[in-house]
């Protein structure tokens, strides 16, 4: 029993002066004695790059001129000068109606205008001779400006036996064949203008104050998947749509090499703003908290726990609005071991892609 008692002294006399050493002795580990080693992260220096801001929209191609060709005047077709699918100029020739009449008519008009024109220079000449009352000379200057009139009126008849086009564009696929007889308003054809094109497409009303005329767009097809068109806004309806509390705008899209057609559906794109050189991190160096976000900077071997404001993600990248500068370098992996303030040993490679004009890496883009 007493060596049992001495053996439990002995033990604790042992443990006390190994405490009294340690509590005595906070630099024994500067003189060669082991001390934990700081945590070793990885690190990356930020970026510097452009950011897209923009507003993501559905919308349709449309036509920049299109419209139906119909006849004012019934009649029976007699020719037509196009072929289907053809670019045709402002003016030219679609559609011949059969004009014998139209020209008799014309020639009949021709006929009566000569006669009171013939009829009013005599009754002048007498009526400067005295021998003939003003008010029949009146009469006859009249009947040449009724004359006048109705071989107006059949000359533009005879004009509406040929259809031409009101403007340069590509014809559609016709309705009617030599032949048939058309009553007025009966459709012949489609006539499209489709460069430019016109895309219309709705964003919500809390976007309004960011749109304005002269902003770009880009749009992409389902039939052209690989390829992105540049556009630009130059109309935006005046009225909110009280249904889906949305504005419609309206872009230009060239369109030269008539790849694009009418009522294809678009995914668009609106640039409400470009930052050329914003600041950019990696998305694993955000550490959230609640609503806010934080990253560790690393300066001059310790990890300092700091506030950002960020902005814009895309393609695992960050936009930093607030918080950092263009030199700082943020820890991209290994914070959970991390307190504010702490000794680290970064790990790999930190590559210089911020600083001066000649450190910064090419931009890249960041979109929304």
């Amino acid at each position: 029993m007493k060596v049992w008692i001495a053996a439990i002294v002995l033990l604790l006399a042992g443990a006390a002066a190994l405490y009294w050493y340690v509590s005595q002795e906070p630099a024994a580990g500067a003189r060669g004695g082991w001390q934990m080693p700081p945590p070793a992260v990885e690190a990356s220096a930020v970026e510097i790059g452009q950011v897209v801001r923009s507003v993501e929209a559905v919308g349709s191609l449309r036509a920049n001129e299109s419209v139906i060709v119909s006849p004012e005047i019934e009649g029976r077709i007699e020719h037509i000068a196009f072929r289907e699918g053809q670019r045709v100029e402002r003016g030219a020739l679609l559609v011949q109606l059969e004009d014998s009449i139209y020209r008799a008519e014309v020639l009949e008009k021709q006929a009566n205008r000569t006669l009171a024109e013939l009829a009013f220079k005599r009754a002048d000449q007498l009526v400067q001779k005295r021998a003939a009352s003003v008010e029949e000379r009146d009469r006859t200057l009249a009947l040449l400006q009724s004359s006048d009139a109705s071989l107006a009126l059949a000359r533009a008849r005879l004009d509406k036996t040929r259809i031409t086009a009101p403007f340069t564009g590509l014809v559609g696929l016709r309705e009617v064949s030599v032949g048939d007889y058309v009553a007025k308003g009966q459709a012949l054809v489609s006539l499209s203008e489709i460069d430019p094109l016109k895309v219309d497409f709705r964003v919500g009303e809390v976007h309004l104050p960011e749109v304005s005329p002269g902003q770009s767009i880009d749009i992409r097809v389902d039939a052209f998947p690989d390829r992105k068109f540049a556009g630009e806004v130059y109309a935006i309806e005046p009225q909110v749509d009280v249904n889906g509390r949305a504005v419609v705008v309206r872009a230009r899209l060239p369109n030269p090499e008539l790849a694009l057609r009418p009522g294809l559906f678009s995914r668009v794109s609106l640039i409400v703003d470009t930052a050329a050189d914003a600041i950019l991190v990696p998305e694993d160096a955000i550490v959230p908290q609640g609503d806010r976000h934080f990253v560790f900077r690393v300066d001059n071997g310790r990890a300092l726990y700091t506030e950002v404001t960020i902005g814009k993600r895309h393609d695992a990248r960050v936009e930093v609005l607030r918080g950092l500068d263009r030199s700082a370098v943020v820890v991209t992996a290994g914070q959970l071991k991390l307190r504010d303030g702490m000794q680290v040993k970064v790990v790999g490679d930190v590559s210089a892609t911020a600083g001066t004009a000649d450190g910064v890496a090419p931009p890249r883009g960041l979109g929304s």
